[in-house]
This record gives C-alpha cells, sequence and structure tokens, in this order.
C-alpha cells in the first residue's frame, strides 16, 4: 500500500512517520474515495447515458417516479471503484479483517452488477432470479463465517458477540454463529437494497452508518479504549477503520451525483455491495446486535416489506380480498403517497439514521 512505501522515507524526512497513524490513513482513504467518486462520476454517468443504460421505473410505483425512467443505473460502479481505491492505497492488504470486509463488498458488487445488466441491458424484467442472489448472499456468508470459525486470529472470541448496554457481557452463539452470520449478512444485504428507492436515500444512510463503524472499529482495535469501554478488544481490526472511511468518502462522493434529482441510481451494484459491506463490518467487529441501531432505518424499511406482505397475504387467504397496512412498501413510499415530498422524506430518514448512529455510539459509555 501506499502509505507503507511512503513510510519508507521517514528517516529522510520526519513528516513521513504520520503515515504510520490509523487516523491519517483513514482521512486520507476518505478523501481519495470522494475525490474519486467526484471524478470518475461524471465520466461513468456519460458512459451509461451513452449505451442508454436506465432505470426502468416500476408502474405499481408512485406516479411521480415515472420521470426518472431512464436516468442512468448501475452507478454503484462509481462506489466500488471509489472504495476500492481508497482501500487498496491506505490499508494493509494482508490485514484478515480488512481483505473479508472488502471481498464482501466487491463479491455482492459483482452479483449486483448481473442483476442491473439483466434488467438494464438485457431488458429481463425480473433481473436475477431472487434465489441466485440468496445462493450469493448464503455463500458470502458462510465464507466469512468458517474464517472466524477456524482462523488463529479469532481465538477465544469465535463465536462471542458483544450486547449492547451491558458491562462485560458477551453472548456466544456456539455453532449457531455462522448461521447467525449468514442471516446478518443476507439481511443487510437486502435491506440497504429495498431502501434504494429515493435519491440519496440509501446513499446518505450509508455514508452516516459508516463513519459510526469507524469510530467504533477505531476504539475497538485500541486496547486502552477498549478496555476503558469494556469492549471486546479486537487487535488488527484498525483496518476496518481505513476501509469504513473508505466508505464513507465514497458514497459522499456518489451522493454528489445521486442527491435529488439523481443523476444516477446506484442500483443493485451498489446497494447489494454496501449491505454486504454493512453487514460484515458488524460482524467482524462482533457489534451484529448493534445493527439494529447503526442500520436502524434499512431494518425498519425491510421490515416494513415483510409486514405488508405478510399481512397482504394473511388477509386474502381469510378475507378473499389482501388488505394493506401502509399504502405502499417500502415504507419511505408511504410516506411519499401521505403527500410528503420525495426530499423531505430522505432528509427526515438522514436525520433518524444520524440519532440512532449517535444513541449506538452511546452504548460505549452506558456498558
Amino acid at each position: 500500500m501506499l502509505a507503507d512505501f511512503l513510510y519508507q522515507f521517514r528517516d529522510i524526512f520526519i513528516g513521513f512517520n504520520v503515515f504510520r497513524y490509523i487516523t491519517v490513513r483513514a482521512a486520507l482513504a476518505a478523501v481519495t474515495a470522494l475525490v474519486i467518486a467526484l471524478w470518475v462520476g461524471p465520466k461513468i454517468i456519460a458512459a451509461l447515458q451513452r449505451k442508454q443504460i436506465g432505470e426502468e421505473i416500476r408502474i405499481e410505483g408512485p406516479q411521480s417516479h415515472q420521470v426518472k425512467k431512464g436516468t442512468p443505473t448501475m452507478g454503484g460502479l462509481i462506489i466500488l471503484l471509489s472504495i476500492s481505491s481508497g482501500t487498496i492505497l491506505w490499508a494493509d492488504l494482508s490485514n484478515i479483517y480488512l481483505v473479508l470486509a472488502f471481498a464482501a463488498t466487491l463479491i455482492m458488487g459483482v452479483v449486483g452488477f448481473v442483476d442491473d445488466y439483466l434488467k438494464a441491458i438485457k431488458k429481463m424484467k425480473k433481473g436475477l432470479i431472487g434465489r441466485y442472489k440468496l445462493i450469493g448472499q448464503i455463500t458470502l456468508g458462510l465464507m466469512i463465517g468458517l474464517v472466524i470459525a477456524f482462523h488463529p486470529l479469532f481465538d477465544g472470541l469465535h463465536s462471542n458477540t458483544s450486547i449492547p448496554f451491558f458491562k462485560n457481557w458477551e453472548l456466544d452463539f456456539g455453532y449457531f454463529y455462522i448461521p447467525i452470520i449468514i442471516f446478518v449478512i443476507t439481511g443487510a444485504s437486502n435491506a440497504v437494497n429495498l431502501s434504494d428507492g429515493l435519491d440519496g436515500l440509501a446513499t446518505g444512510l450509508s455514508a452516516i452508518a459508516f463513519i459510526a463503524l469507524a469510530g467504533i472499529a477505531y476504539v475497538t482495535s485500541n486496547v486502552n479504549f477498549s478496555n476503558y469501554l469494556n469492549i471486546i478488544y479486537l487487535p488488527g481490526s484498525q483496518e476496518l477503520v481505513i476501509f469504513s472511511m473508505a466508505v464513507f468518502g465514497a458514497t459522499i462522493g456518489f451522493l454528489w451525483y445521486n442527491a435529488y434529482p439523481a443523476q444516477v441510481f446506484m442500483g443493485d451494484t451498489g446497494s447489494l455491495a454496501l449491505g454486504a459491506a454493512l453487514g460484515s463490518v458488524a460482524v467482524l467487529l462482533k457489534k451484529e446486535f448493534l445493527l439494529l441501531t447503526i442500520g436502524g432505518i434499512f431494518i425498519i424499511e425491510a421490515l416494513s416489506v415483510i409486514v405488508q406482505t405478510s399481512y397482504f397475504k394473511y388477509t386474502k387467504k381469510k378475507y378473499g380480498k389482501g388488505k394493506r397496512i401502509f399504502r405502499m412498501a417500502p415504507i419511505h413510499h408511504h410516506f411519499e403517497l401521505k403527500g410528503w415530498h420525495e426530499t423531505k422524506v430522505v432528509i427526515r430518514f438522514w436525520i433518524i439514521g444520524i440519532l440512532l448512529a449517535l444513541l449506538s455510539v452511546a452504548t460505549f459509555k452506558t456498558q
């Protein structure tokens, strides 16, 4: 990585000594990802427009969204290129934590790309068949679970996770830990995907979540901070600070083009990748339960779809006619149909996301 290369010159000029600090590398990763996103964004958007790779808007969705038809999609490529640039330049690519989180992001990015390709280019309405996506998510979760279960770095903590609000409390899932990891990775990936329905919504919420995860990774990897806060100490997990900040920079850069009115959509290429990154970092930091708050809006969005679908099927079977709890799911569409402008929904969801992220960080002081 570039940081190691520059650090070699510390004897020539003492200023190069800064490249050994996590905070410096994290900041550089964020700035690098942000600059790359701003730089490649117009080029990728122009290429997508030339090839007429545009979004198909669902007829059953809000009518106000029909004007978005044809907006370039597959913009997740911007996010993936930016994350990769920030990570490769400033992180330690031999670190197992970094490798797993980075691999999870790229793998689900490829799955999302295939889905977008089938929908936008091959004009297959449903894209990649749902069960194939699920197979990819389960396989990814299994891979991460097996590494955590058998890698010597995780000795003594293979199946443990932290419990928020309780001092020195850990839960040992035992043999159920790998299925839990699969559930978290799959759930997070799908939840972010479902939230990607309004301009800037999933992008902004992801940026908020990853800046919180970067802070959590920093204290988790520091023996003094972890002891003071009574949380699990994970030596080596400092590289997740770099990765999380790279994701933060990439999403902020992408938001420049994705904010209302969006010039480009991330598509499944971006949403599935960001969801996998979110789930994998939480798992690697042993903070699975904190996803309930850090990713609270994502979870609410996913639950709204599950509740709506289940209730509709139940009432249709019982009464012969399906009924709905929300005007439309995911829940962001419910508020749109209530008369909220799209930007109002997005900003209010961001505000809630910020409050939930602050609550997540505040749990450490209560432990």
